[in-house]
């Protein structure tokens, strides 16, 4: 088949075999039908209707949320189309309180009869609950607010760009390494649209638009002579933004040792200066085991966040409610009631979030109908909230829920799941190459790469895609195997210095796991480049044989 036939085929969206990770559960959709959403006042008549339902047998409480989910994954190797797959998912998950206790059922038949049968199948499923509760679930107060919606401020439409127009960037990144000399190159581009209207008995009917992006690479090449080989994967980051994120603006970077991209994003460029950097890493000498002061790019330190601060900080985790994926949390309630615990130095204030344009855990109202904002987790170094749902709250003594509801589809139960969770900037001015100058013996590390830590979030290893060795205020050049290690509280109390607002970038998680059944969020991470001082660095290039 050629490649323009293959392209008009998959163009019409028909499904295939998707990429392991992406939750795209639903049916082969043609292209032009994701354009042409369901009419609010409708999805009102249906909310009306499991509502009404759920009240005449006994609920106290309810919410429906009506979700139509699209997917659109492509993704290519070399000169090859691997693989294009567009799905749709739409339904309705009714959530009920009955007797003290709660129930959930789900339907994607959307008439009348079906609605109103999930809706009394939940009620009898709370009620049946009901029987091994121990105390009643205590929500938080929450207002309704009426008919209000939200969108996502983008500017293109993904899904409104010919697939054509998506595979050919995809393609001609592959063509930039190839000429630049890689000896291979796979890339992504995930795309998602929620559109997901809320409803509850407390009078919220909310609608809303919610768009995520995420494009992707690996390239990979290989020294004929000694058969050793060096990855590089793409420093771009999964936003929630439009196709907009896509097209390269000068403005958009932040000029250092290469440049580095902030709101946009140039794939070609980041191809074509990475497959440059992979010669650099076969030819790096190994990093010297030691203690260094460590300079960590948002690229790099956004995930060290997300596992070390995003995790333990999320209430179930610390209350021992949830272990999957992610562990439990050593930041036991103790540590909170007293109101001390230093969990990082005072240069260290972190916040969660669902308001930040950009990001991918912006929403206007989470799966509860709480309207999002902002709030400190981490003040001054000191440990001083956790994240929290509606029926949470109370344990922390809030007065309202911090907005940490979600769930991946229309048919699964929404849980507490996490915000965003940011590094705020320093305050006083500082760039990346005035702390190089400050740096008598240090690593500057670039991009996510493997890692672990233990089921408590407590000890923990990261290690990076590029790592530069700074002797005496200045660059010397490219090291490898280099990972540092610590404890997340020694880690934190480390930080001796962050960059200012300009350098400010968010990273994140596209495909962020928990739960059982298992379920993904999306969630960003922001911080500006941050000094660590005196960390222990070991080496994990080895010579076998």
């Amino acid at each position: 088949m050629k490649r323009k036939d293959f392209l008009y085929l998959t163009g019409m969206g028909m499904g295939a075999a998707m990429l392991q990770g992406f939750p795209v559960s639903g049916s082969p959709v043609p292209h032009d039908t994701v354009l042409h959403p369901v009419d609010a006042a409708i999805k009102k008549r249906m909310a009306d209707v499991a509502l009404n339902a759920a009240k005449s047998k006994g609920a106290t409480y309810a919410d429906v949320r009506i979700g139509r989910y699209l997917n659109q994954s492509i993704s290519t190797r070399e000169t090859r189309v691997q693989n294009i797959a567009s799905a749709e998912s739409y339904g309705m998950g009714i959530r009920v309180l009955a007797n003290g206790c709660w129930g959930f059922a789900a339907t994607d038949k959307m008439d009348n009869d079906s609605i109103a049968k999930a809706a009394v199948q939940a009620v009898a499923i709370a009620k049946e609950n009901s029987r091994l509760l121990s105390e009643p679930v205590q929500l938080a107060p929450q207002k309704g607010y009426g008919e209000v919606s939200w969108k996502t401020p983008i500017e293109k439409n993904a899904f409104e760009i010919p697939v054509k127009d998506k595979v050919d960037l995809l393609l001609a990144a592959n063509n930039v390494a190839l000429k630049a000399g890689a000896t291979y190159i796979s890339n992504n581009l995930f795309m998602i649209n929620e559109q997901k209207y809320f409803a509850s008995t407390e009078g919220s009917y909310i609608d809303q638009d919610i768009h995520r992006l995420w494009p992707t690479f690996t390239l990979t090449k290989t020294d004929a002579k000694t058969g050793g080989f060096e990855t590089r994967n793409s420093l771009s980051a999964p936003v929630g933004m439009g196709f907009e994120y896509l097209i390269p603006d000068e403005k958009e970077k932040i000029q250092g040792i290469f440049p580095i991209y902030k709101k946009r994003y140039d794939m070609l460029e980041d191809v074509r200066i990475g497959t440059a950097q992979l010669e650099e890493k076969l030819k790096a000498k190994p990093v010297e085991p030691g203690k260094y002061d460590l300079i960590l790019d948002p690229t790099n330190l956004f995930l060290t966040i997300h596992e070390s601060v995003g995790h333990p900080t999320e209430l179930d985790r610390v209350l021992g409610y949830e272990a999957n994926f992610a562990g439990t949390s050593f930041l036991t309630l103790d540590k909170w009631e007293s109101k001390k615990f230093q969990f990082g130095s005072k240069n260290v204030n972190i916040v969660g979030d669902k308001i930040q344009p950009g990001s991918l855990g912006a929403v206007g109202y989470d799966d509860e109908g709480v309207k999002c904002g902002q709030w400190d987790i981490i003040k001054d170094g000191v440990l001083v909230n956790y994240q929290a749902t509606r029926d949470q709250a109370h344990i922390l003594g809030l007065s309202a829920s911090q907005g940490c509801c979600y769930a991946q589809t229309w048919s699964d139960v929404q849980f507490q799941r996490m915000p965003n969770v940011s590094l705020q900037p320093g305050k006083a001015p500082l760039k990346p190459a005035e702390m190089i100058k400050n740096t008598e013996k240090g690593l500057y590390m670039f991009g996510r790469n493997s890692y672990s830590i233990d089921q408590q979030r407590y000890n923990f290893q990261f290690s990076s895609q590029l790592c530069y060795e700074i002797r005496n205020g200045q660059i010397t050049g490219m090291v490898k195997g280099a990972t540092y290690q610590a404890n997340t509280q020694e880690f934190w109390n480390s930080c001796s210095a962050i960059c200012d607002e300009s350098d400010f970038r968010m990273g994140g998680s596209f495909f962020d796991g928990k739960g059982q059944p298992s379920q993904v969020s999306a969630v960003s991470h922001g911080c500006s480049t941050s000094k660590f001082d005196k960390v222990n660095v070991i080496n994990t290039v080895r010579k076998l044989g």
